[in-house]
């Protein structure tokens, strides 16, 4: 059984839960299609939204960092 998981920033108040659908259908087409159809009917797509308070790049959170962009 595959278990696929994508992290993704949570902007403007996040994906909306069709986006999530979609976006598990999605994935979960092309990891079926790659591999021969194998992992389709049992694929589990995990999908992890971080706060961008929460996620940093070089010591800076990308809330700081998107902040100091628009000065």
């Amino acid at each position: 059984m595959p278990v696929i998981n994508v992290k993704m920033t949570e902007e403007d108040g996040g994906a909306t839960k069709e986006q999530k659908e979609q976006l598990s259908k999605g994935i979960t087409e092309l990891f079926a299609s790659i591999f021969n159809g194998r992992g389709a009917s049992s694929a589990v797509v995990i999908i992890e939204e971080i706060n961008t308070d929460n996620y940093a790049i070089g010591g800076k959170t990308v809330s700081k960092i998107r902040e100091d962009s628009k000065s």
